[in-house]
């Protein structure tokens, strides 16, 4: 095909890893998800790549195969992935970039990252909260019915906890949740914790907890922490938790920790209504990440997709 770029194919072994963390480092959409690690854990090594000259931009490939038909998906836990580059990609790049990827793959639903913008993306919604102002500042901006939420919880003598079990926490998400996502396979989660337990003694990974008087759980936040981002990856709310506000409280001693820090909260979501609302109460401005379908599969394999 003819391009102005020098855009090439590379299969997971020829993957220069030390180049492609450093094209994400300096990228400033360099998110957790585009690092080799993330990507090693979360598709159990199975990702290629489309790299522009000496890696100077950077597209994963997350692929799994069917029928003999390779086909790009969306890992578990990995919201978005996309073009990462050190400036936002103009058109014409995200355009050759698609082009090359259609070569090579008949199918692809795939979420493109916050700075991947094209008529042909689909917009989905993603909250993030800058911490980098004052506590004061930041809990102004508070809707009505969550500091109403907040005073209730208050008068609870409940306890912010540092130091919850990792695996425990883990085991708990998976338990209150995975009945609402059956696609989400026992290996995927399996992964997940395998990624925290390999993050966690980099100190990437940060637990907080809000228990009662009897220091049982009411709802844990696990979230992933690489430069200035903090990730939501698990909110859960144990049952106990669910009449009192629980996550409420906890998301705010969160912020009212990290207030004041160059700290980005990235709640990971939604377009779900209930919990867009519930991450809008807390001043969190929308930040869309960008959907891509692509479709040439044979028939009858097209009818089935379709």
């Amino acid at each position: 095909m003819n391009s102005p770029y020098h855009i090439r194919y590379l299969r997971r072994p020829a993957i220069d890893l030390q180049k492609w963390d450093a094209c994400i480092d300096r990228s400033t959409n360099g998110l957790i998800y585009g690092r080799s690690f993330y990507l090693d854990h979360m598709t159990a090594g199975q990702w290629d790549a489309l790299v522009l000259e000496d890696y100077a931009v950077v597209l994963p490939l997350t692929w799994k195969q069917k029928a003999g038909i390779r086909y790009l998906y969306q890992p578990a836990f990995t919201q978005q992935l996309g073009i990462f580059s050190p400036t936002p990609p103009p058109a014409a790049l995200i355009e050759d970039f698609l082009a090359h990827l259609n070569i090579h793959f008949r199918f692809a639903e795939i979420f493109f990252n916050f700075q991947n913008a094209h008529p042909s993306l689909q917009a989905y919604t993603n909250f993030i909260l800058p911490l980098d102002i004052p506590y004061t500042q930041l809990s102004a901006q508070y809707k009505k019915g969550l500091v109403k939420s907040l005073k209730l919880a208050t008068r609870s003598s409940f306890q912010y906890i540092h130091d919850f079990d990792l695996p425990t926490a883990l085991d708990l998400n998976q338990q209150q949740y995975q009945h609402r996502t059956p696609h989400v396979r026992e290996t995927t989660y399996r992964q997940f914790k395998e990624l925290c337990l390999f993050l966690a003694p980099a100190g990437k990974v940060l637990l907080r907890a809000l228990t009662d008087h009897r220091q049982q759980p009411l709802a844990i936040a696990l979230l992933l922490r690489e430069k200035d981002r903090m990730y939501l990856l698990q909110s859960t709310v144990l049952p106990a938790g669910r009449q009192t506000a629980a996550n409420h409280l906890l998301l705010d001693h969160l912020i009212r920790e990290f207030a004041g820090t160059p700290m980005i909260l990235d709640f990971e979501g939604s377009e779900i209504p209930g919990i867009a609302h519930f991450y809008r109460n807390f001043g969190a401005k929308d930040q869309p990440y960008y959907f891509y379908r692509h479709n040439r599969l044979p028939w009858p394999f097209l009818l089935f997709k379709n």
